[in-house]
């Protein structure tokens, strides 16, 4: 019995030897490599540039007062649409006390001007009418009497003025009512009821009752890199992919390109404009971020391959074509427009060329190989 454990013991120690012997030389062992090929096809290729940017109204105006004051109402919100002479917001003036005392001593002594000079009138035209006095006598008393009318109705259309913002005889054109100067939509009204507001004169701007812009003209605003402006030009086509609206593209015409570049993080940017094209029911807010590409270059129906599958050598490129089973032969070929993925080849290439790919991951072969004996 001892015996028999003591061979058993020796068998079991040279099998774990030979094991691990062959263990260690199989791993060893280089496996083949095998590489992917791939097929020429005919595709189309296009050249682009991208342009960043946002899509804008060509039109937004701001809306200023005439006058001083305080915000008395808002009538309309962001969002509606205007007409051009449309009320916005009204507001109620209120009057400098220095301005508004000269103002009403102006009055008082107009109205006694205006006074003394009906009763001169008065007295005058009694003694024209008796024939005591001349015409040219009552022709002097009447001028005064007509110039102090004036003059009092003067002082209380400034009184008005200053009080009201209206005078009796212009109510319908008051400048304290603001109104819309364009037909669009109201994109923000940054005032409330109770804000004070400057009116729009030499030295101030003036403070802003709304923005209203026309939202069926649109255009896209955007930067291009110096070493793409040299290949684009005004009446190009352009794509606008807007981030807002993924599954829709709009179209869009290249009508300005700036001719001084700005230096934007050490980089020269060039300004371009391109008119947007609106279907009918399409509407795009305004301010939307979006990328333009821009076609500069487009082949249809060459003959392309990855770009990735380009060698070169001594500036021509080359490919390797397989002549047998994963044995492969340096073709040099003429290439043309490249889109950054594919490449066109003008020549070197026919369509039943099997050209070396990527190396195939052994995991990844063996799961071939294991899938073919299966079917098979």
């Amino acid at each position: 019995m001892k015996k028999f454990f003591k061979i058993f013991g020796i068998v079991l120690l040279v099998a774990l030897f030979l094991g691990t012997f062959y263990f260690l030389y199989s791993k060893s062992r280089n496996k083949p490599v095998v590489y992917k090929t791939e097929l020429p096809k005919f595709d189309n290729i296009t050249k682009k540039t991208v342009a960043t940017g946002s899509v804008v109204p060509r039109k937004e105006i701001e809306i200023k007062p005439q006058v001083s004051g305080i915000v008395e109402e808002v009538y309309l919100e962001a969002g509606q649409m205007v007409k051009t002479g449309d009320i916005i917001a009204k507001v109620q003036i209120i009057p400098d006390m220095v301005t508004l005392n000269n103002a009403e001593s102006r009055v008082n002594r107009a109205q006694l001007n205006y006074e003394d000079a009906k009763i001169d009138y008065d007295r005058q035209h009694e003694l024209y009418e008796k024939k005591v006095i001349p015409f040219e006598e009552y022709q002097k008393a009447q001028l005064a009497f007509k110039t102090a009318r004036e003059e009092l109705t003067a002082a209380q259309n400034n009184l008005d003025l200053i009080k009201k913002g209206v005078t009796k005889s212009s109510e319908k054109t008051t400048n304290t009512l603001i109104r819309s100067t364009i037909n669009g939509m109201i994109l923000d009204v940054p005032v409330e009821v109770g804000n004070s507001v400057i009116q729009a004169n030499t030295f101030n701007a003036g403070t802003t009752i709304a923005v209203v812009a026309d939202m069926t003209d649109m255009i896209f605003e955007g930067k291009v890199d110096e070493t793409e402006v040299g290949k684009i030009k005004e009446g190009m086509n352009i794509i606008l992919t807007i981030g807002a609206i993924e599954e829709e593209k709009f179209d869009a015409v290249l009508t300005y390109l700036s001719p001084k570049g700005v230096e934007e993080n050490g980089a020269i940017q060039f300004e371009i404009k391109a008119n947007v094209n609106l279907k009918e029911g399409q509407f795009i807010r305004a301010g939307y971020s979006a990328n333009a590409s821009i076609v500069l270059e487009k082949r249809d129906s060459v003959m392309v391959i990855p770009e990735g599958l380009l060698k070169f050598e001594n500036d021509s490129a080359y490919v390797e074509i397989e002549t047998d089973s994963q044995v492969f032969e340096k073709r040099f070929i003429e290439i043309g427009l490249s889109d950054g993925i594919n490449i066109e080849v003008i020549e070197g290439l026919s369509k039943d060329d099997h050209i070396k790919g990527e190396k195939i991951d052994p995991k990844e072969l063996k799961k071939m190989n294991s899938e073919e004996e299966t079917e098979a």
